[in-house]
């Protein structure tokens, strides 16, 4: 065998080890690939790739997540069980098909013959063991309820006639069919399984495209009959309590659903495009949602700062960041360390994501005058200790909330800027007086998304000289105070991203923020009475050892939580 043969020419294996090996396959215990792994003579990696060496194939790390259903059809389950085959992809020349024993005639065979009858060609790769067995539960129980479910509407549907959206009854009777309810179950199941934080529902023109967010990244997961769209939609909008005949204008709800014996909160957003009702639903857990400071990357010196800044009973705290970059999430962290007995906490919304109990949590609503302002003039009628407000969007929320900071109260809220530097010219072009800002803000926190590296298969690599340099050019523009803390090791060790079954062959699991904290200081408060110019307070956030947050992420990079790639993603101007 020329797997045994190359492993012993490695020294890897032993000669007295190799009729053990192929007694086991005669015994019919297990094929080479199996026994090795079994007895731990090689990673499972390190083996695939040998082999692929071998067999001149290219060998494939599949990510599970990104194989369409409608390509399972083309090779059945039974089949690619037997043979250890999988199609992993459509293409315009043909389909592409992943195999562990690529080397089997039997299994090459069968491959030709299902490409004869679908009328395609084919180009097959090599993959793992444990990458095949986690692409086989795609053929699992949601897919086949998901088909049988599809089978029985598209009979109704015939029976019902065509779909008109303003037929409210007959909607009405689709939407509360087991069918569709059974389809809008597995997609929410699905998306809490893979621990997807969106699920995007779609309609292009030829089908209906369901995508699950995975760590801040969209993968295509299911494609279903546009003709179902419709049903669909409507019974999220049931469930939503939203107008089911109202497709002209967007509209926001939410609803909670057991999953798996857990309540899960779904927060639905619709939107009409030229295609017909987008849905987009945010999948709130809040046993995973609401996380300890330390847990959303916040350490050392910025740990420090945040906490000398929550021990205080005034003043703002502003966290800046675009969309998506975990703003909420670090409100409701600092929310569950001011949660206690003794004090009142108020909050205003939009939308509430999580509850917490022992706050008074409000949800605006701008469509009938109740806005961020008008619920903030009404807040400081409740004597409040604690002000979480959503955003400060514009003057008067802004100087209310300065206000509020100024009368004693901690006021929590966040900001549309690009870094921490950014937030006093921000608040000070809104119309907050200069002079006004040194005594109501305590301190400001700027902050990005980067994905972590899957800790059961990242990989340790000598740095290559590019990523050595940026890492030492990042170091060296740090405060001398904070150089002399890090220690560089030559040579310089970091992980990349390696895949395994854990992480679905992502290569990373769940993300991290890494951050830039500003606190109002003496000097810092006259500089902005006096000259409040970005370059200015940058210069000072710097002499209070203030750490950009591309440093920060390297600073990750070196402990092997995250990647230089994944810092450069979110921190290199677009």
């Amino acid at each position: 065998m020329d797997l045994i043969k190359a492993l012993i020419k490695q020294k890897i294996l032993k000669k007295d080890k190799v009729s053990d090996i192929e007694n086991q396959v005669k015994e019919k215990k297990g094929t080479v690939e199996e026994i090795i792994l079994k007895e731990n003579i090689l990673p499972e990696k390190d083996l695939f790739e040998l082999k692929s060496k071998l067999l001149k194939i290219p060998f494939k790390e599949v990510i599970v997540s990104k194989i369409p259903l409608k390509v399972l059809e083309l090779i059945p389950r039974e089949s690619a069980e037997y043979y250890k085959m999988i199609p992993l992809k459509k293409t315009k020349e043909g389909f592409e098909v992943g195999m562990v024993y690529p080397e089997n005639n039997q299994a090459k065979e069968a491959l030709k013959f299902l490409a004869r009858q679908n009328k395609l060609s084919y180009k097959y790769y090599l993959i793992s063991l444990s990458n095949f067995k986690k692409c086989i539960e795609k053929y699992g129980a949601p897919q086949r309820e998901m088909k049988k479910a599809l089978e029985i509407l598209g009979t109704q549907i015939k029976q019902e006639g065509k779909l008109v959206p303003g037929e409210k009854m007959k909607f009405k009777r689709l939407t509360e069919d087991a069918p569709v309810i059974k389809m809008v179950n597995v997609v929410l199941k699905q998306a809490v399984e893979g621990k997807a934080s969106d699920i995007h529902i779609e309609p292009t023109r030829e089908n209906l495209k369901v995508r699950y967010r995975l760590d801040g990244i969209l993968y295509p997961t299911l494609f279903l009959p546009l003709q179902i769209h419709p049903s669909i939609v409507a019974r999220i909008k049931i469930l939503s309590r939203l107008k089911i005949d109202e497709t002209r204008i967007p509209q926001d709800g939410r609803f909670s659903a057991q999953i798996n014996e857990e309540n899960i909160d779904f927060r639905v957003s619709t939107f009409p495009t030229t295609l017909g009702e987008k849905v987009v639903l945010r999948v709130l857990d809040p046993e995973k949602g609401i996380k300890s400071l330390q847990k959303i990357g916040l350490e050392r010196e910025n740990l420090i700062k945040i906490e000398n800044a929550l021990g205080k009973t005034f003043g703002m705290i502003l966290i800046t960041g675009p969309t998506g970059s975990g703003k909420t999430t670090t409100l409701y962290s600092i929310l569950k360390i001011l949660n206690k007995e003794g004090v009142n906490i108020v909050t205003l919304e939009d939308p509430v994501e999580y509850f917490m109990a022992g706050i008074n949590q409000s949800q605006v609503r701008p469509e009938i005058g109740y806005t961020f302002a008008k619920g903030l003039r009404q807040i400081l009628r409740q004597d409040p200790d604690i002000i979480m407000v959503g955003e400060i969007r514009d003057q008067e929320t802004a100087e209310l909330a300065v206000h509020a900071a100024l009368t004693g109260h901690l006021v929590l809220s966040t900001l549309h800027t690009n870094n921490a530097s950014d937030v006093i010219p921000r608040l000070i072009d809104m119309g907050i007086k200069p002079f006004l800002v040194p005594a109501s803000l305590a301190i400001t926190l700027s902050q990005r998304l980067v994905r972590k590296l899957c800790p059961f298969c990242k990989k340790k690599v000598k740095a290559s000289a590019e990523d050595k340099k940026f890492i030492l050019d990042t170091i060296r523009k740090m405060p001398i105070s904070m150089q002399r803390k890090i220690k560089i090791p030559d040579p310089l060790y970091i992980f990349e991203s390696n895949g395994c079954e854990k992480c679905s062959n992502k290569g990373y699991s769940g993300r991290i923020g890494i951050f830039e904290v500003i606190e109002m200081t003496d000097n810092l408060s006259n500089i902005v009475v006096k000259n409040p110019n970005k370059i200015k307070i940058l210069e000072e956030a710097r002499n209070q050892d203030m750490v950009s947050m591309k440093e920060d992420g390297v600073l990750k990079v070196l402990k092997g939580i995250t990647t230089i790639k994944e810092v450069m993603r979110v921190t290199e101007e677009k």
